[in-house]
């Protein structure tokens, strides 16, 4: 055959009709062909604009080494079919972007090994009612879309590919219906699949919609798709989303490397996942939003974030399933918040979290029954006012907490066990309720059931085992308590907390098990404090402590300071004894200034006046940093923050550098979760605590501006400057003669030079740097002194200037 011809076979009803012809165009063969003819073309390029509205079989030459047979037409459809044509072989470009390249129409045609390279609308648009079917081909469309089907279109598309195109690689408008079978979408702009529209369909098996420039799949506007056995994934934007009705249910099949949300429900969407793998995703593994929005998920797997967000987000009164599920290596599990919202739980696992398995706030509610949670930070967080739901049947093992309820919330928990937390099994604060019926803690590092703040919690036929800071320890009113047992020397109910006239339990209290009720709950005396918190001796008069205050060296500023509070506080409690209107003092205070300038001693005589003045109740001295009071997950910067709080409770908390629970690169920093704790606490308990923060001067400074209610509870900033050269000498003389040594002849000159000359960068330290010359001076004294036979007591006490320690550059040479 002749290249660039076309060969037709004409057949007829009769066997002795049947003849062939040749042809020079594709158009001329056509307009000669009827129904059941076969048009073969040869290789080359036709540039012609093809109509075929009849039965005919049209094919290029296969695999023919001279080339294929190319329709270009310089502009137009390159190829419409309105009839029931069998199209083989052929290769389709074209050069029109405001027309597709092949256009199928009213018809039921036959496509196979069809390739389209173009520069189209769309490769390939199916439409008026059209249904085809389309195998073994492919469409490059680097311009518009690469298969559009619209206006009451459908048909199947079986092993087709989507190399590239510029806009979503297949749309799908309603009404429309259309079957993907074993397709590829790649390298497509916008969507890999597109399906908006009442009345539009996908049924898609074995497809893979990956390399995408957007999101994977979208679908939205009434929208339904059944998606199985497929592979979602390497997208720039979502994985799937929808919106506005849409209904998606995705079986066994893959959503992963997606830098965003993996799947995205919104306004009224339904989805349902069977045995569904969601992994390596940016944001929400599952997010769910709006009233009417539902995901169901029955076998599935999500794993393997990789950023900062919740696996599962449901929100706005939206709902969502989880059965048989896993969740794992997540920084959070479930959130789900506001008032509607809904998730619920069921025989699933959720492990590997490094926040919160179940975080529930803002009024919503969640349901767990019979799942597994492991290796969580906190297994279940009940945040505030209306939030609550039902916890049945859950193990949860090696959490920092099993349960935290905070804030008004109100779950009800029943025959759980918790075992191995680090921190607390039961962690109730802030007005947090609850019921607890049938659980068992055991194994924890911490507490078992650790209720402050008045919670008014009930405990119902609970037991604690070996929790190693106490079963049940409660502050202030207890919880309603109903059989609940222990193996505690101690009755279930007592108090943590030991005030100075409290007595020692009663012998009936030290039974190895312990049972209690209500009334006995309520009767129990306080166990001992902890030991590393023990109860103060008797408080000192206030004079003595203000005497003790004036012997230290220096700090003349902050002695008036001091004083000039005391004053206030003092002449308040008289005004008040006398019937007259006290000024309202805020006792809590910002010391500024360098290390080793006294601000802890300060803090500590601090509080000591205080409980002389009857201010405080106690007056002792709780030191922490940023490492105590900030964990490493959601809750757990909340619970240590508050035991800091109890523990000082009718003292003085003083947070030593509090600067660094703010830091200027915060970003997911707990920091600020210490810091909103730590002004909840002051303003519920203004006279329980006295709260002393310190740190550098221009750092405090931005500390107190991070929020605004930082810097209202403290009454006044306090700056210690640096301590003089000669003042630094002075604590040198009160070192050496508290351990009963001398200053030879030159050593006090020795001294002021060399405090003098002594470098003042960061790490200088003050009395510190003061107080480790004066044990190096020791030091290198009795290096000396122990090579003398029989030293003289004179020789044993007197340090000389060569007992000085040589300076270094940048630092006092110790």
């Amino acid at each position: 055959m002749t290249k660039g011809s076309v060969q037709v076979t004409h057949t007829g009803t009769a066997r002795w009709r049947r003849r062939t012809a040749v042809y020079s165009t594709v158009t001329e063969a056509l307009a000669a062909a009827a129904d059941g003819d076969i048009l073969v073309l040869g290789p080359g390029t036709y540039r012609e604009n093809l109509v075929i509205e009849q039965s005919v079989t049209v094919r290029g030459p296969g695999e023919d080494k001279d080339g294929p047979a190319r329709i270009a037409p310089a502009d137009g459809v390159p190829l419409t079919v309105r009839g029931s044509a069998t199209i083989q072989h052929l290769l389709i470009e074209g050069q029109d972007t405001t027309a597709p390249a092949v256009l199928v129409e009213n018809s039921t045609p036959e496509f196979a090994g069809v390739r389209v390279r173009t520069a189209s609308a769309a490769g390939i648009e199916v439409r008026g009612g059209a249904r085809p079917t389309v195998r073994h081909s492919s469409v490059s469309n680097p311009t518009g879309t690469g298969i559009s089907v619209a206006d009451g279109g459908g048909g199947l598309f079986e092993e087709c590919e989507v190399t590239e195109s510029g806009q979503p690689g297949i749309t799908v408008r309603g009404p429309a219906h259309l079957r993907l079978e074993r397709c590829r979408v790649g390298q497509a702009g916008g969507a890999g699949l597109s399906v908006t529209g009442d009345g539009s369909a996908v049924d898609a098996v074995e497809c893979d919609f990956t390399d995408i420039k957007g999101t994977g799949v979208r679908l939205a506007d009434r929208a339904t798709a059944h998606l199985t056995d497929c592979r979602i994934g390497a997208t720039t934007g979502d994985g799937v989303t929808m919106d506005t009705d849409a209904v998606l249910t995705l079986a066994d099949s893959v959503v992963s490397d997606v830098p965003e949300n993996a799947l995205d429900l919104r306004s009224r969407s339904v989805l349902t996942l069977v045995r569904t793998t969601v992994r390596r995703f940016g944001r929400n593994g599952v997010s769910v939003w709006d009233p009417g929005s539902h995901a169901d998920a029955h076998d599935c797997e999500i794993h393997d974030s990789a950023g900062d967000y919740p696996a599962v987000w449901v929100s706005d009164g939206a709902t969502a399933v989880l059965e048989s599920c896993r969740v794992h290596h997540v920084p959070d599990a479930l959130f789900v918040l506001d008032s509607g919202s809904r998730v619920d739980v069921v025989d699933s696992q959720l492990e590997e979290v490094r926040g919160s398995a179940v975080s529930v706030s803002d009024g919503a509610t969640a349901r767990l029954d019979a799942c597994r949670v492991q290796r969580v930070g906190t297994a279940a967080w009940f945040r505030d006012p209306g939030s609550g739901g039902t916890v049945t049947g859950c193990t949860i093992h090696e959490a920092r907490t099993g349960f935290i309820v905070t804030k008004g919330a109100d779950p009800t928990v029943e025959d759980c066990t918790v075992s191995r937390a680090t921190e607390a099994g039961v962690y109730v604060s802030a007005g947090g309720r609850g019921r607890f019926t049938r659980c068992r803690i055991s194994d924890s590092g911490g507490y078992g059931f650790h209720v402050i703040d008045g919670c008014r919690t009930e405990l119902n036929r609970c037991r604690t085992e070996r929790c190693a800071r106490g079963g049940y320890v409660f502050a202030e009113d207890s919880p309603v308590l109903t059989d609940c047992h222990s193996d505690e020397s101690t009755a279930p109910g007592a108090d943590v907390r030991l005030k100075a006239t409290d007595a020692a339990p009663p012998p009936a209290a030290r039974t190895e098990r312990a049972t209690a009720t209500p009334a006995a709950a309520t009767a129990a005396p306080s166990q001992a404090p902890p030991a590393e918190e023990p109860a103060t001796a008797e408080s000192r008069p206030a004079d003595e402590v203000l005497a003790e205050l004036d012997t230290l060296v220096g700090l003349h500023t902050v002695k008036r300071e001091v004083r000039a509070l005391i004053d206030m506080i003092e002449v308040g409690r008289r005004r008040q004894q006398a019937g007259l209107k006290a000024a309202s003092v805020r006792r809590h205070l910002v010391f500024t200034g360098s290390p080793g300038t006294g601000k802890t001693t300060v803090a500590r005589l601090y509080g000591e006046i205080l409980a002389a003045l009857g201010v405080l109740e106690r007056g002792h001295l709780v030191e922490v940093s940023r490492v105590d009071l900030v964990g490493e997950h959601i809750g757990s910067t909340a619970i240590r923050t508050q035991e800091a709080f109890e523990r000082a409770r009718g003292g003085v908390l003083f947070i030593d550098e509090a600067y660094a629970l703010s830091p200027e690169d915060a970003g997911r920093d707990f920091g600020r979760e210490a810091i909103d704790t730590l002004v909840k606490l002051m303003e519920d308990h203004r006279d329980a605590v006295v709260v002393i923060v310190a740190g550098y001067t221009a750092e405090m400074e931005r500390f107190l501006a991070v929020n605004p209610g930082v810097a209202s509870r403290f009454s006044r900033t306090i700056t210690f400057g640096d301590y003089s050269p000669e003042e630094l000498l002075s604590i040198v003389g009160q070192q050496a003669h508290d351990q009963q040594y001398d200053l030879g002849d030159g050593t006090q000159d020795a001294l002021l030079k060399y405090f003098t000359a002594m470098d003042r960068g960061p790490s200088f330290g003050n009395g510190r740097t003061a107080r480790q010359t004066f044990e190096a001076m020791v030091e290198r004294h009795a290096g000396r002194v122990a090579r003398l036979a029989d030293p003289s007591t004179e020789e044993l006490t007197l340090l000389y200037p060569d007992d000085l320690p040589p300076l270094a550059q940048g630092g006092p040479g110790l």
